[in-house]
């Protein structure tokens, strides 16, 4: 069994029956919902992922639209980095902002990873998105001017930037290594106009981490 789906494996042991939860997205997270069917887990999902919607579904998981939760028992999501603080970095998919609000409802909200997502602190190898609403764009920027790179994230598809699902656009903001984490997520998402950003300094309260020698269980110290 490979790293990813060891991972997993071993979130089963946080689901409990009768219970709802929150799923994000990638390859690990699609491991668990197959987890889930072969144990015929009587869960509900939510999510804020396209792709991990249209899993369960296929998985016949039952999915409750995000607008009628108010409270997730436990919710599951992957990262692109994650400190010994659990500070976390997200950058990919660009849905941080419902991520962000599924985290907040989950009494316990635990990052599946492996050991090569695991550093002492935040390095911002990858950039911090920002979801901004159009007017604001030319006032953020302005405000981000202490910024190594500011790029509106383009569209592959189309001719253009990519839009949320709010009509809102991507900034992927290149900052310096060495940050205060936790200030900075405040200080950028305390801009007018930005409604969200990829930096979880308060939400993450466990990381299980996979390595070659098993999982281990990261909590906050």
């Amino acid at each position: 069994m490979d790293i990813k789906r060891k991972c997993a494996k071993a979130a089963l042991n946080y689901i409990e029956n009768g219970t709802v939860i929150g799923l994000g997205g990638g390859s690990t997270i699609a491991h668990l919902i197959r987890f889930i069917k072969e144990e015929q887990l009587d869960i509900k999902v939510v999510t804020p992922s396209w792709e991990t919607k249209r899993n369960c579904e296929e998985a016949g998981l039952a999915v409750i639209p995000l607008s009628e939760v108010s409270e997730v028992d436990v919710a599951f999501d992957g990262c692109d980095q994650v400190d010994e603080h659990l500070h976390a970095l997200k950058s990919g998919g660009g849905i941080h902002t419902d991520e962000k609000l599924v985290a907040r409802m989950a009494e316990e909200y635990i990052l599946l990873v492996d050991e090569s997502k695991v550093v002492k602190e935040l390095t911002y190898e990858h950039p911090v998105v920002l979801e901004v609403i159009p007017k604001a764009l030319a006032f953020v920027t302005h405000q981000l001017s202490d910024a190594e790179r500011v790029e509106i994230r383009m569209s592959r598809d189309k001719d253009g930037p990519v839009m949320t699902e709010r009509g809102n656009l991507l900034l992927d903001v290149y900052v310096q290594g060495n940050q205060d984490s936790a200030r900075l997520e405040d200080r950028l998402k305390g801009m007018p106009g930005v409604l969200d950003v990829s930096l979880f300094t308060s939400v993450v309260t466990k990381a299980l981490v996979a390595g070659e020698s098993g999982i281990r269980e990261m909590t906050k110290r």
